[in-house]
């Protein structure tokens, strides 16, 4: 039995690394950064795939077992092609584990890329804001 102090931070949590099990305690060791660092060595596409997968929930620990996959497509397949994969998973709009181990089956990284073209078109008029807005 343990006792934990108490977050009175909205959907906040206090963790005690020692009550963790084994396998959670090891991720505890990881960050964002590190994972995004790690993923750079693969090249720019792969990066930006793993900050996309770590954005995507509202913890990022919650996306680790989906970048740890993608990152060992890339000890499977090399990581230029895993590159390859990326790049194409992020003009299609597909970034997530199974669209880019498809990718990968499929020997679609290995074909040109799609033309990279908004699928919706964007109406400028007086209502319409501006990136800045939601900073």
């Amino acid at each position: 039995m343990a006792s934990h102090c108490r977050s009175f931070t909205k959907y906040g949590y206090t963790t005690v690394k020692a009550h963790m099990p084994r396998k959670h305690q090891e991720y505890a060791d990881w960050s964002p950064e590190r994972l995004t660092n790690w993923a750079a060595k693969s090249g720019e596409a792969t990066k930006t795939v793993i900050s996309h997968l770590l954005a995507s929930r509202l913890y990022p620990q919650q996306s680790y077992n989906t970048c740890f996959g993608v990152m060992r497509l890339g000890k499977n397949y090399g990581d230029d092609r895993l590159e390859a994969a990326c790049a194409r998973a992020l003009v299609i709009g597909a970034c997530n584990y199974r669209s880019i181990e498809s990718i990968l089956k499929k020997n679609l990284d290995k074909q040109q890329l799609p033309d990279a073209e908004p699928t919706q078109k964007v109406v400028e008029h007086s209502n319409t804001r501006q990136p800045s807005y939601f900073h």
